[in-house]
């Protein structure tokens, strides 16, 4: 039974190993998200920031540690050190609580704005048409796209589609969202309105891990910011506290170079 104490944390993360062949990308990463934070994951490109994210979701395997999602086990490592994930069904029904948000918007291209928003609740969770179609129009309202509901994705600005994509992930009610570098494939004045978007996220208390390069967002969003560097999380701090003091040498070289 899903455990719902609201001390449980959305997002636990104990030792996480992940390998690519030869090449261990996660180390050991360990790292624990409170209903209603939001943490910035930051640091140099091919850290293993993003990897982590889809090992949280299942894109992505571990070969090492523990995931749980709202203390329900995803996957767990014996003594032996055998990592086995839960049945296929309880897989699919845990990261059904997370939404994620990629960095290349991924919308069908074949649909409308609109259809992006209902396919999956349709088809996967079965919902009727109306009452998803009345999801959809809630959700293009509070991402500012409601005009834009019969338009093709190809003609959307990259920021219309990023709101589009995270409307898209709403509409499964998640209880978790997960951004993977949401702006960075936007030009700089695009951006801005993505970030707005995810802070209103922020002030409605969703739960949120969100991959950055964006410091100002994660300086003045989010609760807390955690450092990976070399497949490892150095450091997880609050974020004022963070950005005072890194309080590692390698954190406080990557924020030098950034700020």
């Amino acid at each position: 039974m899903p455990n719902t104490t609201s001390d449980v944390p959305m997002i636990e993360a104990r030792g996480v190993v992940k390998r690519f062949g030869h090449n261990v990308v996660l180390r050991g990463v360990s790292l624990s998200v409170a209903r209603g934070e939001v943490v910035a994951v930051i640091g140099p490109s091919g850290s293993g920031k993003s990897t982590f994210l889809r090992c949280l979701n299942h894109l992505e395997t571990i070969d090492g540690g523990h995931v749980a999602i709202e203390g329900e086990p995803l996957a767990t490592t014996d003594a032996r050190g055998h990592c086995r994930y839960v049945p296929d069904a309880e897989v699919r029904r845990i990261c059904a609580k997370t939404g994620m948000v990629f960095q290349h918007f991924n919308l069908f291209p074949h649909l409308t704005v609109l259809e992006n928003l209902i396919e999956a609740p349709m088809v996967v969770q079965g919902l009727p048409r109306a009452e998803t179609v009345a999801r959809a129009e809630k959700l293009l309202d509070k991402v500012g796209l409601s005009q834009k509901r019969d338009n093709y994705p190809a003609r959307l600005s990259g920021g219309q589609k990023q709101r589009v994509a995270i409307a898209r992930a709403l509409a499964m009610q998640p209880d978790i969202m997960l951004f993977d570098e949401p702006t960075s494939a936007l030009d700089p004045e695009l951006t801005g309105e993505v970030l707005r978007t995810m802070r209103e996220l922020a002030e409605e208390r969703m739960t949120m891990l969100v991959v950055t390069h964006e410091m100002g967002f994660a300086r003045e969003v989010a609760h807390r910011v955690a450092f990976m560097d070399q497949g490892e999380l150095i450091t997880a701090r609050p974020a004022q506290e963070f950005f005072a003091d890194p309080g590692h040498e390698r954190a406080r070289a990557f924020l030098e170079h950034m700020l």
